[in-house]
């Protein structure tokens, strides 16, 4: 059950998709919400610090305190209209600590939520890589274009039976047991095909059925550079409305150099997704 959740607030902009989908989440599961800012303290290059005037720097600061207190009020002027249990929490930190302090706010709560990084816009990568590396738990990222607030119409868990897609589907429970159909969604190919796989996706199954979810068990076949492809184009047929995943079953250096599941699916979802690691 999800009792208390803790997210990510956007300051440099009035939309806000990961505020709007986590107050939905805490509507769901009458659950406490938190939303949490930063003041970044020198925040421009050390170069550039050094030739500013005190006067200025003060002034940079003053503007970034400004664009948190408007993202609070708005975070609580929505929670507000929602009847929703609220606080926020802003911390002033330096660029470089803003993942762990956020990572570890995270572990008192059952639910983390947090945007997915813009093109053009917010970068969220290393919040994002923080919660899911640090944390301890679930990481609820939210698409830059999503609209739509929780649903749970089909959700679509990927399955490879490694430790990491175990922890992930456990995490989801709480919006597994309420949703409308899940599938368990598996990718094979040459690294993953050994006559066992489906075998392991009907026990995964079994076990989800045990738990009152109606659930069914797909595959697919992709090389291993499409993984990630091949789920976002499964999520679009099936009309699916989440994913849940186990993140980086590589390390993050070879996710990074040669890419992968969890990076795909961070630079292009379509739909919010649940990950853990």
């Amino acid at each position: 059950m999800i009792k208390d959740l803790i997210v990510n607030l956007a300051t440099a902009t009035d939309r806000d998709p990961a505020r709007d989908y986590a107050l939905t989440i805490a509507e769901a599961f009458d659950a406490h919400v938190v939303g949490a800012a930063f003041v970044y303290e020198h925040s421009l290059p050390g170069f550039a610090l050094g030739e500013l005037p005190a006067q200025l720097r003060a002034e940079v600061m003053r503007e970034q305190q400004k664009m948190v207190d408007a993202a609070i009020e708005r975070f609580h002027a929505a929670a507000k209209r929602s009847l929703l249990s609220a606080e926020h929490a802003v911390d002033n930190v330096r660029p470089h600590t803003a993942p762990a302090v956020l990572a570890s706010a995270a572990r008192r709560f059952d639910l983390s939520v947090i945007m997915q990084s813009e093109p053009e816009g917010v970068d969220n990568d290393s919040l994002i890589e923080g919660l899911l590396f640090e944390s301890g738990r679930p990481v609820k990222l939210v698409p830059y274009i999503q609209r739509d607030g929780l649903k749970l119409d089909r959700v679509v868990c990927c399955w490879d039976g490694s430790r990491q897609a175990a922890r992930a589907i456990n995490d989801a429970m709480p919006f597994l047991t309420r949703a409308g159909a899940v599938d368990i969604f598996i990718v094979t190919n040459e690294k993953t095909r050994n006559g066992q796989r489906e075998i392991h996706g009907m026990r995964m199954g079994k076990h989800l059925a045990a738990h009152d979810v109606k659930v069914e068990v797909k595959t697919t076949v992709a090389p291993d550079i499409d993984v990630a492809s091949a789920i976002l184009a499964y999520v679009a047929d099936s009309a699916a409305t989440m994913i849940v995943m186990g993140a980086y079953g590589h390390s993050r250096t070879r996710e990074f150099i040669l890419g992968g599941a969890t990076r795909g699916i961070l630079q292009s979802m379509t739909v919010p997704v649940l990950m853990s690691h």
